[in-house]
């Protein structure tokens, strides 16, 4: 099955149930690992929403959610220009952050918004994201959290797009090449 969005074809990558498995094991774990730690959820719109929702959904800790818009994209290639939508209006002083990403790759956005939020003093901070490139990667960056490391090529679905279409998708796509 191959779907076309604009002008580009993409093949199924990662399905419904794998994602559903992994999403479930990313909880688990943050489960344990933030046990009577209250963190509060950042998530990154556009792209994590779905991703946020699935995970927060099986999250059984005392915590809070909020989201905030990042962007680097243009078409199918990062910019390199962080840009910053919608702010955080929550007091994070003394929290436990855990940041909702869909995907890590050049790490520019990221590698931005961790020193924005260190003038706030967090208690701690983590980054889960759904999708890391580490092939990609530019910056250096701790990620405790991955979902699934995947090869250095443009994927879209389960919340990603491309230039704002295909997010609806229920699982990923990898563009055909």
């Amino acid at each position: 099955m191959m779907i076309r969005i604009l002008d580009k074809h993409f093949v199924p990558y990662i399905g419904e149930e794998e994602l559903a498995t992994r999403i479930n094991e990313l909880a688990t774990q943050i489960n344990i690992d933030f046990k009577d730690k209250n963190p509060l959820f950042i998530g990154i719109l556009n792209g994590s929403f779905i991703f946020a929702s699935d995970l927060y959904k099986q999250i059984t800790i005392p915590s809070t959610i909020s989201f905030i818009k990042l962007a680097s994209y243009k078409g199918t290639t990062s910019s390199g220009t962080v840009i910053t939508a919608i702010g955080l209006e929550e007091n994070i002083h003394d929290r436990n952050v855990i940041i909702i990403e869909d995907i890590v790759d050049t790490g520019n956005t990221m590698f931005h918004f961790l020193e924005s939020l260190s003038a706030f003093n967090p208690s701690s901070v983590a980054i889960c994201t759904l999708l890391q490139k580490p092939e990609a990667l530019l910056k250096p960056l701790e990620v405790q959290y991955v979902g699934f490391k995947i090869p250095n090529k443009f994927v879209v679905g389960y919340g990603l797009d491309y230039d704002g279409y295909g997010r609806n998708s229920k699982m990923i796509f990898q563009i055909k090449e």
